[in-house]
């Protein structure tokens, strides 16, 4: 083996040590009750570590195909974005949308995104770097790597981003589904309290009118209907003003 290739298969073997070290980070420190939001800073400050050749990272997110930045590890990187999604052309965008990773010069934004290229030409950002990234049907986008250095993202950069990603999705659906638990359990949890102030409503109603369950269901419904206000709200209401009623009344 020349000494060429023994440096080139250190820089490999350097390189994706650092991508592992950031990955154990980013994992390593999750708590089981993070939040998307949390889980997706994270990700951007350690992608710092396993791609040193980046200056700011970003995460684009599309909802509905509307693009816009759930995190990033600063302001000038969230202007970047901003760029790309008022001109609705740039590598975060290409990436989220075919799915392909960006390497891309400031030489070559230029011509492939004009109008982008234009608005961010006060960035001082010499290179792109974008992987798509997929969580899912819900959230899916891009994680965007901008370079300040000369050389720019080389291949190896690429590879590596694409491997953290890939690692990286597997933490992010994880507090994907665990924000999607507790938005569950939130939503039972406003039906059961919904359901039983209906159901002492019902009861109150049924006493003071010696009426059915169906006749007290009723009422309820069209005071509702008429007063264009949710169910629940309106049983609240009234069970409500039953509790405060002087005895005496």
């Amino acid at each position: 083996m020349s000494g060429r290739d023994e440096v080139v298969e250190e820089t490999v073997a350097r390189r994706v040590d650092e991508v592992t070290t950031a990955l154990e980070r980013l994992t390593g420190n999750l708590e089981q009750d993070e939040d998307l939001p949390a889980v997706l800073l994270r990700v951007c400050q350690q992608v710092v570590r396993a791609v040193p050749d980046t200056g700011m990272a970003s995460v684009t997110l599309l909802r509905e195909d509307v693009p816009y930045t759930a995190t990033a590890t600063g302001d000038r990187a969230r202007r970047i974005d901003q760029a790309q999604y008022d001109t609705d052309e740039g590598p975060c965008l290409e990436a989220a949308r075919t799915g392909k990773t960006q390497r891309v010069k400031v030489s070559e934004a230029a011509q492939r995104w004009p109008q982008f290229a234009a608005a961010a030409d006060e960035a001082a950002v010499t290179s792109y770097l974008a992987a798509p990234l997929f969580i899912d049907q819900t959230y899916q986008g891009s994680l965007n790597l901008y370079g300040t250095d000369s050389d720019g993202f080389s291949l190896l950069d690429a590879a590596l981003l694409e491997l953290f990603t890939t690692a990286a999705e597997a933490a992010l659906r994880s507090a994907r589904r665990f924000e999607a638990a507790q938005e569950t359990i939130g939503q039972l949890r406003t039906a059961l309290t919904s359901r039983a102030v209906i159901d002492q409503a019902k009861g109150m109603l049924m006493a003071l009118h010696r009426i059915s369950a169906e006749a007290a269901f009723e009422l309820l419904v069209t005071q509702s209907q008429q007063r264009n206000v949710k169910l629940r709200e309106v049983a609240q209401q009234f069970v409500a003003g039953i509790l405060n009623t002087p005895a005496d009344s």
